[in-house]
């Protein structure tokens, strides 16, 4: 079984790669270090497209939409590609629904419905918190990924970091406050990623590109009806909400597939680890500069106290 992606972010249902497919890794060259920019702009900038998709649409709709539109494109993009069909098992079919539901479906619609009550730097910096998520779930379900102290001890300084970031009020969520559930539906999408990314870990050998594109199916056939009995057909919207929307469907899924495993087939999935760092950042920068989100003093604890968790966390990694 080829070494997965270790900490999959929103946009990637899973980067595995199946072993013949997969070229020895070299050393990263120019073209990897622009991809893992390029890669970090996109998906830093998803939470920014998502808020402006929100002004025209219902976040049902934004959610299927963007699991439609990313599933057709990836389809599209393994047949033009001539990627051989995976052999499907019952145990690779269980896996790859259970995924779907993990890493498109119920984090989807968990931040975009989050998203109506919080900025959407809130949004991108709960998704830092991702790779820490991992280290417990990982000491429990996957053998030999054991959590030392030091794993421990990074764990710890994320989790409060996260706490930082909920900040005060967390309790009003108990009573209906709309803007401390939606604080707690972002931070629910990121749970929902880090049991994906354990169970991509598990999931018998496919290819990276038809997982993806399969679990991208798996949402649209949950999300499509449910968009249909909740939010009915979606109509038009000023263009540069439709222009949203499209971009959701085709840059963070098709685009960003394709650049992600060509980067992992040369410089190898740990390389991709640095996008990790980037992401909370562009977050945070495009709410800011482009959105004109107030960004409070604890996002920016939060970030420092998150980014130095990983750093504790991936220091061992680096040097086993």
């Amino acid at each position: 079984m080829a070494a997965p992606f270790p900490f999959p972010w929103p946009h990637a249902s899973c980067a595995r790669m199946a072993t013949t497919f997969q070229p020895p890794v070299s050393r990263p060259t120019s073209g990897n270090y622009a991809s893992i920019v390029a890669l970090g702009l996109i998906w830093g900038g998803t939470f920014m497209v998502v808020a402006i998709a929100l002004r025209g649409y219902g976040p049902v709709t934004v959610a299927a939409a963007r699991t439609a539109l990313g599933a057709v494109a990836l389809l599209v993009l393994v047949a033009a590609m001539r990627r051989p069909l995976p052999a499907m098992s019952a145990a690779l079919a269980g896996y790859v629904l259970v995924i779907g539901l993990l890493t498109t479906a119920m984090p989807f619609l968990l931040l975009s419905w989050g998203q109506q009550y919080v900025p959407s730097a809130f949004a991108g910096l709960s998704m830092a918190v991702l790779p820490l998520f991992v280290l417990p779930l990982a000491h429990v379900f996957v053998p030999g990924d054991r959590l030392t102290w030091r794993r421990a001890g990074g764990f710890a300084l994320g989790l409060a970091g996260a706490m930082v970031l909920i900040g005060p009020g967390i309790g009003a969520a108990g009573s209906g406050d709309l803007v401390a559930l939606g604080r707690l539906a972002c931070l629910g999408a990121t749970v929902c990623y880090a049991l994906g990314s354990i169970l991509t870990r598990l999931c018998p050998p496919i290819d990276g590109m038809w997982l993806s594109a399969a679990t991208l199916g798996v949402g649209s056939v949950v999300l499509v009806p449910a968009m249909l009995a909740f939010e009915g057909v979606p109509g038009a919207a000023a263009p540069g909400v439709m222009g949203a929307i499209v971009f959701l469907g085709l840059l963070p899924t098709a685009f960003a597939a394709l650049l992600r495993v060509q980067v992992i087939r040369s410089a190898g999935p740990s390389f991709m680890t640095l996008v990790n760092y980037q992401v909370p950042v562009w977050s945070m920068a495009f709410g800011a500069l482009v959105l004109g989100e107030a960004l409070p003093g604890r996002f920016y604890a939060a970030l420092a106290l998150i980014a130095c968790g990983l750093l504790v966390s991936q220091s061992e990694r680096r040097g086993a």
